[in-house]
């Protein structure tokens, strides 16, 4: 199986990487600075997609992890916080960038037949979990929820199948040092939602241990 994974220089990325290298899998793992064996992509950047279909050069793609994103209002104040240029970069990546990996790559997931695209967004993307703060980044994953509903819908007519997952409260720089869970849990539990995604699930929201998010 040839995996493609954005965002996989550190934490989860890095670490659904490892685990799928373990197992046999091809994965081509991205970061926005490249390096090793991983392609530079920056996903607030077309043409940086445009390169990486190059780089691919017509190869399937079995699943596509969406995995790539920011957390940069942690802490802001609403009175004072959450400049423009903050959302504006914000929504570029978790939302823009998910779009253009899966329109950069859809022939190659065309191509593998039975594809799949993972979407990680979040707990806080539900509106059964508004405690208010961190406003930009509530609101990106909540339309990356959405977005990847909708790719469900368009893209279920062709067999590839879409969904979106909340990786639980990760032990990571994002997710800090008094997090639920660790990184190596995070990637066991969604590797397993990866493989049961299919038709009848398409357009999920789960959690990482299996259970349907509410939206």
């Amino acid at each position: 199986m040839h995996i493609v994974i954005t965002g996989a220089s550190r934490g989860i990325g890095a670490a659904l990487a490892a685990r799928y290298r373990a197992e046999g899998h091809d994965v081509t793992g991205t970061a926005r600075a490249g390096g090793g064996d991983l392609v530079a992509l920056d996903v607030t950047r077309a043409e940086d997609f445009r390169r990486l279909a190059a780089h691919l050069d017509g190869r399937a793609v079995d699943l596509l992890i969406c995995n790539a994103g920011i957390y940069a209002d942690k802490g802001q104040s609403l009175d004072t916080g959450y400049p423009a240029a903050m959302w504006a970069e914000t929504f570029a990546t978790n939302v823009t960038g998910v779009f253009h990996a899966v329109q950069a790559l859809l022939p190659h997931l065309r191509a593998a037949g039975a594809a799949k695209v993972a979407i990680i967004s979040s707990q806080m993307a539900s509106h059964t979990r508004a405690p208010g703060g961190s406003y930009i980044y509530r609101a990106s994953k909540a339309a990356a929820l959405n977005l990847g509903r909708n790719l469900a819908a368009d893209l279920a007519p062709e067999g590839i199948a879409v969904g979106i997952y909340h990786p639980g409260w990760v032990r990571t720089d994002m997710g800090g040092g008094a997090a639920d869970i660790s990184v190596d849990e995070a990637a066991e539990g969604l590797i397993a939602r990866f493989a049961a995604l299919g038709p009848d699930s398409t357009g999920c929201f789960q959690t990482w241990d299996g259970r349907d998010h509410p939206y």
